[in-house]
């Protein structure tokens, strides 16, 4: 399971039990009725599908998948950016206050339960005709669970530290691929280029005193507070490098997200390089920021003192899709230059 941007223990304080089955119907729910999918006119193929998912498996639809279901926040963004409203979902609350880039709708989405141990009844119960997951290998217990179930089940590379932006791309491809929502994901697409070039030649423009960053989120732990740095690799930061920037954050990062580990006492050794750091906040755990804001080598740290530490915006998911990705860039922006 993904972990979560400030306590490692967010899925469980927030997942939600199984909400029981629905009946079965073969009809699918109505598209993501509001914002742009009210008015899209993009096309929906009807052609049998056959793709490879993310581990070389290979999925074969009669047609594009119009009851989906899907156990992961990022695919959950991705399929509500294509105008696909999934019938099933894994945590919803959860969703609901870390991922704010496509609002779920509240009605006629049956939640699951846990995105790591989903109900399965609750999930059959929704009828779907794909389940899309996010997973680590093709020997995912998770996908071998499923499968036993006769639904094809589509299985997502949950991160790249090698190139996040393009797995970001290729996840929601993927899932486009399997809803014939080809189109519409063409669209978003360079909506997205666009917004980043955009972006790029503004961070340019602004003559930052200096180009030097570090993003971060972080949790307390048994009174402790505890770092966890967006390296090389890391989705957030290799969108703030493709702005111009230069992530400052050089220690150890895992291969999968680029993500470090460290102390409040890790950052002075990048000098007076801006940090950045989510907004959004755990309310089932203690306040990370309040106890940054009290503790005394925090205070002391030169961009601190200078007055060059800042929040993003809460509800915006780093792991996330184009949408979330534009928020991203969108948070640069408001920090560093408007």
């Amino acid at each position: 399971m993904k972990r979560l941007s400030i306590a490692v223990a967010l899925s469980a304080a927030l997942a939600l039990t199984a909400c029981g089955t629905t009946e079965e119907n073969d009809e699918a729910p109505a598209a993501a009725a509001s914002g742009e999918c009210a008015d899209d006119t993009t096309a929906t193929s009807t052609e049998p599908v056959e793709l490879t998912d993310g581990f070389g498996r290979t999925v074969t639809l009669d047609a594009p998948a119009k009851r989906i279901a899907v156990l992961e926040w990022q695919q959950i963004e991705d399929a509500l950016s294509l105008c696909v409203t999934p019938v099933a979902v894994a945590d919803a609350a959860g969703y609901g206050a870390w991922n704010t880039a496509e609002k779920l709708p509240a009605d006629g989405v049956v939640d699951v339960g846990t995105r790591g141990e989903p109900n399965h009844e609750a999930l059959l119960g929704t009828n779907p005709d794909l389940i899309i997951v996010e997973a680590y290998s093709a020997d995912d217990e998770n996908i071998k669970a499923l499968e036993k179930y006769d639904i094809p089940v589509l299985a997502t590379k949950g991160a790249d530290a090698a190139d996040p932006i393009a797995q970001m791309r290729s996840t929601f491809e993927l899932i486009a691929e399997a809803t014939g929502r080809g189109e519409r994901a063409e669209a978003v697409l360079e909506q997205f280029d666009t917004k980043l070039a955009d972006a790029k030649e503004k961070v340019a423009d602004a003559d930052l005193p200096t180009t030097e960053f570090v993003y971060f989120d972080g949790w307390v732990d048994g009174g402790n507070i505890s770092i966890r740095p967006f390296g090389q690799g890391a989705l957030v930061s290799e969108l703030g490098e493709a702005l111009g920037l230069t992530n400052a954050w050089t220690g150890e990062v895992d291969p999968a997200y680029g993500l470090g580990q460290t102390d409040v006492e890790g950052f002075t050794k990048v000098g007076d390089a801006t940090l950045l750091y989510t907004g959004t906040i755990d309310p089932e755990a203690e306040d990370v920021n309040e106890r940054l804001a009290a503790n005394p080598i925090w205070k002391k740290l030169p961009s601190v003192e200078a007055g060059n530490a800042h929040a993003f915006p809460a509800g915006i998911w780093t792991f996330g899709g184009p949408r979330s990705a534009e928020q991203v860039i969108d948070a640069y922006l408001g920090v560093l230059v408007d």
